[in-house]
């Protein structure tokens, strides 16, 4: 790369951060900072420990995304002056680390571009996830239990605090069914491009004669209920169920009837949360977790009225829309983008940030096109 076309990419690198900038808005992001601090600091915080985890987990991630933002500013004006000065000596070695940094500050941009994409009415919003076996019986089981290990892994690699909320075990292995919480801003956004249904393909560890099976899974992906979202559920709108919570095999792990199974009798939901130790919690996250799937069926009724005064546009998911191959041959490849990888085991461990950003892409891709 020429001194000059090194002087061009640059200026590009600088206007893509300055347009970085004007969208996530660091001095807004101060102010967050500033009134979080105070809430934090209230002496009283501690006395509903759910809101103040929730509360230093928003400023956590405030000034972290701050101080992302001021790091790449300095980044990008150090390596300005790096640039100038190997031109100046006509140092071959420093343009070399010029050349180096450049690649990976484009990179580095091309990450925190992606925030800048999550602009949807409840993309800020923690996620609530379930993970249901499918068709393929234990091996679909076990690949639920697989995917669950993959976004724990994918949560602890971002340092974003995950909470179980119930748990179906299956009879042999596996799970029939998980529900769980990622408490981190925009953990919507980036998991709802998640949702769908996910195929493995793989020599079956569960046949004995070791044939090739096929099973799949299914993700859900859920804005987390705010206080300011007024979803008013009649009370004659609910069932409520007690029973025991239990572990793998039948064990009891709890000698009271604490877990709680919520039906919504209009729609049909049902919600059974067994996390929380006594019957009033698990009714208060149960009944949470109900108000945020009636608030995303109310947003898909809405979005269906507007899909059929629009006419029919062509931005469906599909019902499949990952795959993931282990023989014979490996790949993890997903439909919709076309993102693929061969390395599967880095992916089972929660390295699914390409899949998620290429989704994300597609996503914004998929909307511009219905709005043309």
């Amino acid at each position: 790369m020429a001194t000059e076309d090194i002087a061009g990419e640059l200026r590009a690198l600088s206007h893509t951060f300055d347009l970085i900038a004007q969208v996530q808005d660091p001095d807004e992001i101060r102010s967050r900072i500033a009134r979080l601090s105070d809430e934090v600091a209230e002496p009283t915080l501690w006395d509903d420990p759910e809101q103040a985890q929730k509360k230093t987990s928003l400023l956590s991630h405030a000034q972290a995304e701050l101080e992302k933002l001021e790091a790449m500013r300095s980044r990008l004006e150090d390596l300005g002056v790096l640039h100038e000065m190997a031109v100046e000596g006509d140092d071959d070695d420093a343009l070399a680390e010029v050349r180096q940094e450049l690649a990976a500050a484009r990179a580095a941009l091309a990450d925190m571009e992606i925030r800048t994409l999550l602009n949807g009415e409840y993309d800020q919003r923690f996620a609530v996830v379930t993970i249901r076996s499918g068709a393929g019986g234990v091996d679909a089981a076990d690949f639920a239990e697989m995917l669950l290990r993959m976004y724990l892994r994918w949560a602890e690699r971002h340092a974003y605090p995950v909470k179980v909320l119930d748990t179906s075990y299956a009879e042999e292995a596996g799970l029939k069914s998980v529900t769980f919480e990622v408490s981190a801003p925009y953990a919507y956004g980036s998991l709802s491009v998640e949702g769908g249904t996910h195929r493995l393909v793989r020599i079956s560890p569960f046949d004995n004669q070791g044939r090739r099976h096929t099973s799949f899974a299914a993700v859900e992906v859920i804005p987390l209920i705010e206080d300011t979202d007024h979803i008013d559920i009649p009370e004659a709108d609910i069932k409520v169920d007690v029973f025991r919570s239990s572990g793998p095999g039948g064990q009891s792990v709890n000698t009271t009837d604490s877990a709680v199974r919520m039906t919504h009798i209009p729609t049909g939901i049902v919600v059974s949360m067994q996390d929380e130790k006594s019957q009033i919690q698990n009714r208060a996250a149960a009944y949470r977790v109900l108000q945020s799937r009636l608030l995303v069926l109310r947003r898909a009724e809405e979005a269906a009225k507007k899909k059929e005064l629009a006419g029919d546009i062509k931005a469906s998911w599909g019902d499949q829309m990952r795959s993931y191959v282990l023989h014979p041959y490996q790949m993890v490849k997903d439909l919709r983008t076309d993102h693929e990888v061969g390395h599967t085991a880095a992916v089972f461990d929660g390295d699914i940030d390409g899949f998620i950003d290429a989704g994300i892409r597609w996503r914004r891709r998929q909307e511009r096109a219905a709005a043309t």
